[in-house]
């Protein structure tokens, strides 16, 4: 496993395990095959309904909880400084645990700096042990970190061969904040598995299209969560550290980007649509 070091040292696994879109009743089964697998980073959300399932695989897996590194995030219905707190207190609960090692901001949407008030609070009670926020474009991103005591270690944005952001890393460092990729493997969508590039240089490294997608990932210093319910896709994609992609591969999977997101969370339509939906 490789890490990567967030700005206040705390090390993080770079290839994690999310449980996004996976049923309740699905998740503690497949988090509990993950932790078979190797998995020891998992990336849940309030807003995802199985922060309880992940804690229970994690606690009856009689792994000592600091082997596992644990992220979850508050959904913009629970913004506010009271509010947040609350909602922290029910992860923690659902978690089975004392402190939550990355909490984030789940949307750029509602009471932000009054959300990060209270982040930054519970990072000094030391009931989280870093924090940062998803979805925020760099503009948002450089306006919460100018009017913060503590600048959001971690950006969680979607990252895939055909929305590949690749002038994110460099924003980044300016701000000496870690990018995490979600949606890595697209969905599945636009036939990605049977995409010509990527089948040809898997072929070249004896690798599957999405080992070749993930290291692709992995080598640009991002941190990366496939998901998958099968233990033969899980194992298939934690077998990725044993081979490095030439910049001529990488090169290669540029040629990929369309500039078309999953979820362009810029769009008005979007932000009205998901801030009609709470929990």
């Amino acid at each position: 496993m490789d890490y990567i070091k967030l700005s206040n040292n705390l090390e993080v696994p770079q290839l994690g395990f999310g449980v996004f879109q996976i049923a309740p009743e699905d998740t503690k089964e497949a988090v509990k095959k993950a932790i078979e697998v190797g998995y020891r980073h998992f990336d849940t959300a309030q807003a995802y309904f199985n922060e309880t399932q992940v804690g229970e695989a994690i606690e009856e897996s009689g792994i000592d909880r600091e082997e596992f590194f644990i992220t979850t995030k508050v959904w913009h219905s629970s913004h506010g400084y009271e509010e947040t707190k609350k909602a922290c207190e029910e992860s923690l609960n659902k978690l089975k645990t004392d402190y939550i090692d990355l909490y984030l901001i789940h949307q750029n949407i509602g009471d932000i700096f009054a959300t990060w008030r209270a982040l930054e609070d519970l990072y000094d009670e030391g009931k989280v042990k870093a924090i940062g926020v998803c979805n925020f474009t760099p503009s948002r991103f450089t306006n919460l970190s100018l009017h913060s005591k503590i600048k959001p270690m971690v950006n969680q944005i979607e990252i895939n061969p055909f929305y590949q952001q690749d002038s994110q890393e460099k924003f980044y460092e300016k701000y000496d904040a870690v990018i995490e990729s979600w949606g890595p493997l697209a969905e599945g969508k636009n036939n990605i598995f049977s995409n010509p590039i990527l089948k040809e240089i898997g072929e070249k490294y004896d690798k599957t299209v999405a080992q070749v997608i993930l290291r692709w990932i992995l080598q640009r210093g991002i941190i990366v969560f496939p998901k998958s319910v099968k233990k033969e896709r899980m194992i298939e994609n934690f077998n990725i550290f044993d081979f490095e992609l030439s910049s001529e591969d990488m090169e290669k999977i540029k040629e990929l980007e369309t500039g078309n997101p999953i979820a362009n969370i810029d769009d008005p339509m979007f932000i009205e649509a998901i801030s009609k939906y709470g929990v």
